[in-house]
């Protein structure tokens, strides 16, 4: 029996992890059609709060898009720049549609430039 142990633990002693995955203790990723909370809670405060709260939510969520598709040496850009590497990228419809609605005559040297262009400012 020891035998056993020691010729099932002979790899996890040499490296000093274990050396077999278990599945159940990976997360999934979420799903398209996963149930989004509200960024306010269940029941969000009434009024300008719930607002503000939501299109901080909308700039925080197109920023990382545009972070996750954009490298650093794709900046400074321009519209037209941005398009291309973004249809290169393929990302979805609704962020390529978003990147459209820019001032064709601007440079941004961020993602965040881009989403401030866009009209999204937290409120105060």
């Amino acid at each position: 029996m020891d035998d056993e142990r020691k010729h099932a633990l002979k790899d996890y002693l040499r490296s000093g992890h274990p050396t077999h995955t278990v599945e159940s203790y990976d997360p999934e990723p979420a799903a398209d059609d996963d149930v989004t909370v509200d960024v306010g809670g269940p029941v969000p405060p009434p009024g300008a709060g719930r607002d503000r709260a939501r299109a901080e939510a909308e700039a925080g969520r197109l920023r990382s898009d545009l972070a996750r598709h954009l490298n650093r040496s794709d900046f400074p850009a321009d519209r037209t720049s941005l398009l291309r590497t973004l249809t290169e990228e393929h990302v979805p419809d609704p962020l390529l549609e978003a990147v459209r609605d820019l001032p064709a005559d601007e440079r941004y040297g961020n993602a965040g430039q881009i989403v401030r262009a866009l009209g999204y400012r937290p409120r105060v």
